[in-house]
C-alpha cells in the first residue's frame, strides 16, 4: 500500500483548490490555453454541462455547446494546466445526473430551467 499513498500525495499536489462548484445542468465558460506559434492565449468555451465524472486528478466534465447549428461537446480534464479558469454562467435545474438526451434535440426544446437557490 504504501506505492498507493506516494501516488496519492503526488496527486494531491496537483488538484486545483479554488474551483467552483460545478454541477450538471449549468452553463459554464471554460477557459482553455491555447499555444499558437510561441504565443499563448486564453480562449473562451461556453456551454452546458451534460456530464460530471468525478475522481480525484482524473475528474472530468462534458460541456456541450450549439456552433453554427452543430452540436459540439468537449470533455475538459479540471484539473489540468491547459484551464485556465472555469466560471459558472448561470445555474440549471434539471433532475438527471447526465444529459445525454440534449443531443437529440434541437433549438428551444435544449433549454434547461435556470436555478436561482445556489450561488453563481
Amino acid at each position: 500500500m504504501k506505492g498507493q499513498e506516494i501516488i496519492h500525495s503526488i496527486e494531491a499536489e496537483q488538484l486545483k483548490d479554488k474551483l467552483p462548484e460545478i454541477h450538471v445542468g449549468d452553463t459554464i465558460k471554460v477557459g482553455v490555453r491555447i499555444r499558437e506559434g510561441g504565443k499563448e492565449r486564453v480562449q473562451p468555451y461556453e456551454g452546458t454541462v451534460i456530464a460530471k465524472r468525478n475522481g480525484g486528478i482524473n475528474e472530468t466534465i462534458t460541456v456541450r455547446k450549439v456552433f453554427q447549428g452543430v452540436g459540439v461537446e468537449r470533455v475538459f480534464l479540471i484539473h489540468s494546466p491547459r484551464i485556465a479558469n472555469i466560471k459558472i454562467v448561470r445555474r440549471g435545474k434539471v433532475r438527471r445526473a447526465k444529459l445525454y438526451y440534449l443531443r437529440q434535440r434541437a433549438g428551444k426544446a435544449t433549454r434547461i430551467q435556470q436555478r436561482f437557490d445556489r450561488r453563481t
